[in-house]
């Protein structure tokens, strides 16, 4: 059946009138629903949403659970979810807590059992190892091609959308309640401080051209941003030292830009592209707080991004205070949080599997 890009087109200018706010650190579970989700549920509201595989279920099904299947003659789309987190302990909290009962649930697919199928990357340092491969395994596991054959010949306005959050990690050290870096943190009260993330405060720190994860994050931050970075860092106008969170927040965003790419060659035109970055701050309590940096639209043959950028001379930082919280809030370029433009690139679209009655 002909496809009919009206209504995932609309969807996609939805979601780009959604407000978003980048660079502050605040709630995971805010960040998450304000930012993620909202614009996830502006991609798919008002069609029929598959993500439970008893959905998939066709007349071939030899058992009662036929009766579990999805009428694909309605307009339908399939979501799945991928994300990254560096394989870090101290991180792993927020993944599990925050993230999947707060994003992944709602996107991510479900197996027959009601198990959470959902591709989780755990690159040491975060960001993603290769981002060709990301976007070409997440795409791969989510429809196979008889699937993908019944939502395509189902109904002209059905499509697909692979989400993917591309994400590290920071910790935040404190003494008495104060903030006195980023970079280290405790992993329990129990603990002494350490790295956090280790690999990245490392590679700045002790580059050491053997080690594979240091030769991947340098080239993921960029030989001047690592120069920079690992000789003058940044600070905020009160001393506190961001270098870490900064070279985090690049490798995040560049795992994202790289994956965004890819997205371009691995969808066809009934796929929608929807990737975020972000950053969680670890600290000792176990709410981990989110600063969210960036988010990306791939369809259409159009690539749309907004957020910080890669150039770490351009970021700055401040702290301030919110709730009886201190805030560490990242800017780019000097513009304020809501500011920040959206810009865009072309791209050839790949097309959709023809069928017999694509000629009718």
């Amino acid at each position: 059946m002909k496809f009919d890009p009206s209504a995932a087109a609309l969807r996609i200018s939805r979601l780009w009138n959604l407000q978003a706010e980048f660079g502050q650190e605040g709630s995971a579970y805010a960040c998450y629903l304000n930012e993620i989700v909202s614009d996830r549920y502006t991609l798919v509201n008002g069609m029929q949403l598959l993500r439970d595989e008893l959905q998939l279920a066709d007349h071939t099904t030899d058992s009662d659970l036929v009766a579990c299947g999805a009428d694909m003659s309605v307009p339908t789309v399939i979501t799945t979810v991928a994300h990254t987190n560096c394989g870090d302990r101290i991180h792993q909290g927020e993944a599990t807590l925050a993230y999947e009962r707060t994003v992944a649930l709602r996107f991510g697919s479900l197996s027959e059992i009601g198990e959470l199928k959902l591709e989780s990357f755990s690159p040491t340092g975060g960001g993603t190892d290769d981002g060709a491969t990301l976007a070409h395994v997440t795409v791969a596991h989510q429809l196979d091609d008889p699937i993908r054959r019944r939502l395509y010949d189902g109904n002209a306005l059905s499509f697909v959308v692979v989400a993917i959050d591309l994400k590290t990690h920071v910790g935040r050290e404190e003494e008495h309640g104060h903030v006195v870096a980023y970079g280290r943190t405790k992993e329990s009260p129990f603990r002494e401080n350490r790295n956090a993330c280790g690999a990245i405060v490392g590679t700045l720190a002790h580059y050491n051209d053997n080690n594979a994860v240091h030769r991947r994050l340098r080239a993921d931050l960029g030989e001047e941003n690592f120069k920079f970075l690992s000789t003058q860092g940044l600070k905020t106008d009160s001393g506190i030292d961001i270098t870490s969170a900064v070279a985090a927040a690049i490798v995040a965003i560049q795992g994202m830009l790289n994956t965004t790419k890819a997205l371009t060659t691995e969808l066809d035109e009934r796929g929608v592209g929807h990737l975020t970055a972000s950053i969680t701050v670890n600290r000792t309590s176990a709410d981990d707080p989110v600063i969210y940096l960036a988010r990306a639209t791939v369809f259409g043959g159009k690539v749309q991004i907004q957020g910080l950028g890669t150039d770490a001379r351009k970021y700055s930082g401040q702290l301030v205070e919110a709730n009886g919280l201190t805030r560490l809030v990242l800017s780019y370029d000097g513009k304020a949080a809501d500011a920040y433009p959206v810009t865009s690139y072309d791209y050839d679209v790949v097309a959709a599997p023809k069928h017999d009655d694509d000629e009718m």
